[in-house]
């Protein structure tokens, strides 16, 4: 049952509640260095307490929005987290890697580099991608004699612009749920502005990035075998089948959107992949199929599988705590009419829903460094702004919001740091080529977004 709830606080009110609520989450994450979970469970509550809620209405509101955000989205992260460790633990990775890199010249191995942080960043989360991609950078980097931001720039990019923009990452699929929007509506336009985003901010951003920071591959991962190789499995799956596991919730879950535009409601078709493309669904299906064309192709016997399905779960938990406790956050926010009365201001005013949706992403990320903590308050701003908007244009708000939760990476985000030490290069070096190309992702991914909001 939705929580109704009564607050006596006017306008006044409610607009301080949101701007203390915002400032002391900002403040908790970037001066206190506090857990986003933390940080936005006090948020929440304080907005709360502020617009006069009493405990118990703060307590059930706060729990409400939680349960249902976990429900929706958590068994849809842990699923995807399970998927991209027997991806990496197989050597399926790696696989796709070697066999693109093998096919591409020093002209093209930008571009191959693009895809491969695509492919790979579909089903895993950046973080783990990153770890992923870094010594297979490095190692492609020596091998073909190119200079690093060359190769490095459009694998991140790839990994980067599927962060933001494509289930099943937690960020759109967070906003996905909150927004209410259409997931096939949503994956269908987001691969659509992906993939022009990628070639912009990485294989020809990468020949800008080249000049600024011209360094070479440090030495690292010389340890590891010739190859560079990261699976624990003694063989590898083959690419056709690795790539087809990788690719199969996203062809179920377009199936479904295209059979949901182009389909009579009555027909068979239309009801098969209406169910094989549920998320849930499509997700659950895959991973049990990767069990068997990654895990056991791979030479992995039970207990093997059994260990990568269990370390694949333990690493997400931060990410489930941040949405869940955004979803909470987003409830405070409904029940008190704050996020009704911020979307009337944003809806009545001159500047497009969607340009302000990326802003309010925007100054979030910035303050915070994190993406996610950007995506699930965003969209719980905008949440009745959604409201208001046929499916496509839902699908769009969660774009741009995506768009602006990668804005301009700098020192207070994690990822920042990790990709200055494994590149080996200064914070102004990484400034210049990192922070650049995520401000260019950003920039052109919300370009594109109002791009197709005009011609839809």
């Amino acid at each position: 049952m939705p929580v109704i709830l009564e607050t006596t606080a006017g306008a006044g009110q409610l607009i301080a509640a949101a701007i203390i609520g915002f400032a002391l989450i900002i403040t908790l994450i970037t001066k206190f260095e506090l857990h986003p979970f933390l940080s936005l469970t006090i948020g929440a509550l304080t907005v709360g307490a502020i617009a006069q809620l009493s405990l118990t209405e703060m307590l059930e509101s706060y729990s409400t929005g939680v349960g249902s955000t976990v429900a929706s989205v958590g068994v849809l992260i842990a699923l995807g987290a399970i998927i991209g460790k027997l991806l990496a633990d197989s050597g399926g990775a790696d696989e796709i890697v070697d066999t693109l890199v093998s096919k591409a010249s020093a002209a093209t191995l930008p571009w191959a580099m693009a895809l491969i942080g695509a492919v790979i960043g579909l089903p895993m989360f950046f973080e783990i991608g990153l770890v992923l991609l870094v010594p297979v950078i490095l190692l492609v980097t020596r091998r073909s004699k190119l200079p690093l931001m060359k190769v490095a720039i459009p694998a991140l990019a790839g990994l980067s612009t599927m962060h933001a923009l494509v289930p099943p990452h937690p960020g759109p699929l967070a906003a996905i749920g909150l927004l209410k929007a259409d997931l096939g509506v949503t994956l269908g336009l987001g691969v659509l502005i992906a993939i022009p985003t990628v070639v912009v901010a990485g294989p020809l951003f990468s020949r800008l990035a080249a000049r600024w920071v011209p360094v070479d591959a440090l030495d690292l991962f010389l340890n590891s075998d010739e190859n560079g190789r990261s699976g624990i499995a003694p063989g590898h799956p083959k690419f056709s089948v690795t790539l087809m596991t990788v690719l199969l919730p996203v062809i179920l879950m377009m199936g479904k959107a295209l059979a949901d535009i182009l389909a009579n409601k009555s027909t068979v078709v239309r009801n098969i992949l209406d169910f094989l493309g549920q998320p849930m669904f499509a997700l659950l299906l895959t991973t049990l199929l990767a069990i068997f064309t990654l895990g056991k192709a791979s030479g992995m016997d039970k207990e093997a599988i059994s260990v990568s399905i269990g370390a694949s779960l333990p690493p997400i938990a931060g990410i489930l705590l941040i949405v869940a406790a955004g979803g909470g956050f987003k409830q405070i926010l409904v029940d008190t009419g704050i996020a009704k009365l911020l979307a009337n201001d944003i809806t009545g005013s001159s500047v497009s829903p969607l340009l302000m949706a990326w802003l309010v992403a925007v100054v979030i990320r910035l303050a915070t460094g994190s993406a996610t903590v950007a995506t699930v308050t965003a969209a719980g701003i905008l949440e009745p702004v959604a409201a208001t908007m046929p499916s496509t244009h839902a699908a769009l708000l969660v774009l741009a919001i995506g768009c602006g939760s990668v804005f301009f990476s700098h020192v207070n985000d994690a990822g920042f740091w990790l990709i200055k030490e494994y590149f080996g290069i200064s914070v102004g070096e990484n400034i210049k080529s990192w922070s650049l190309m995520e401000t260019v992702l950003s920039v052109c991914g919300l370009l594109l977004v109002l791009l197709v909001s005009v011609i839809i």
